[in-house]
This record gives structure tokens, C-alpha cells and sequence, in this order.
């Protein structure tokens, strides 16, 4: 199942434009290797960051604990093998409401900053995906600061 979604996310199709439905599978694992790559932004992907990306696919979607882990070594694989964000912010765009992908920027926010801190590439990084998810400045900003409310970080 993995293998399959992997080869649609990876792959920029006939027409890239053309919307189209996304399974619920094709979602989670778009989200996930995004967060994937929002921890590999500062070139420390660590035990911190593996398991706040576990953490939120348990919590947010409804995931044991097993399923994430497989979840997020497929998304491993899928964001290693990407060479663009196209295929996953696609999906995501596509295959989730606005208020969702409000709630996928706020999961990549806490990945950001699951190590304490913000980093420059994490920054820069949440900024493009959120124009590319067509979520405004104004709610990127709004998840941020719960983020760092929930961490209890400075904001």
C-alpha cells in the first residue's frame, strides 16, 4: 500500500493541475513526509523530532503507536526519494479542508520547534509550505503561537 502511494506522491502526473480526489492514506502520508522534512530542515533529524512526528500522527490521526512508526518510515522513504514538495502539498491541498490544513501547519510548527527552537531553514521552510497550502499568514501565525503556548516557549 505504502509502495503505491509513494510512487503517486513522487510522481508529477499527465497534469498536475487537474485536481483530483486523495485518499485518506495518500493524506496521511503527505502530511507525514512533510513533517519529515520540517525536522530534516536543520540537518538534526533526532530522537525529539521522531517522536513528536509519532506524537502528532497518533493524536491527530488516530494512529497506534505501530501504525505511526510505519507511517513515518514510509515517510522516510517517500520524502528521501521526493526531489519536490509539489506532490505532498498537492495532496494536501487537495485532499483536506481549510481549517485541515490549518491543523497540518500547526503540526509542522510543532515539529519546528521540537527541539526547543526555531531554526532559519524551519522557518523559511513553514513559510512556503503555508502559501503552497493556501493558508494564511494570519493562521500560520495563529498555530505558531499555540504551538509555543502548549510548549510553554517564548513567543
Amino acid at each position: 500500500m505504502f509502495e503505491r502511494l509513494r510512487q503517486m506522491l513522487a510522481s508529477s502526473g499527465e497534469d498536475a493541475r487537474a485536481p483530483r480526489q486523495r485518499s485518506f492514506e495518500e493524506r496521511q502520508i503527505a502530511a507525514a513526509a512533510l513533517l519529515v522534512e520540517a525536522a530534516s530542515m536543520d540537518s538534526e533529524f533526532g530522537a525529539a523530532e521522531r517522536a513528536k512526528i509519532s506524537e502528532l500522527l497518533q493524536s491527530r490521526f488516530g494512529l497506534g503507536a505501530d501504525e505511526a512508526g510505519a507511517l513515518l518510515a514510509e515517510a522516510e522513504r517517500t520524502a528521501a526519494e521526493s526531489v519536490q514538495w509539489q506532490g505532498f502539498t498537492q495532496a494536501i491541498k487537495d485532499g483536506f479542508a481549510p481549517a485541515e490544513r490549518v491543523l497540518v501547519i500547526e503540526m509542522l510548527w510543532e515539529v519546528a520547534y521540537a527541539d526547543g527552537q526555531l531554526h532559519d531553514y524551519e522557518a523559511n521552510l513553514l513559510r512556503r509550505i503555508t502559501g503552497l497550502l493556501y493558508v494564511s499568514d494570519r493562521e500560520s501565525g495563529e498555530a505558531r503561537k499555540r504551538v509555543l503556548a502548549r510548549l510553554g516557549l517564548p513567543g
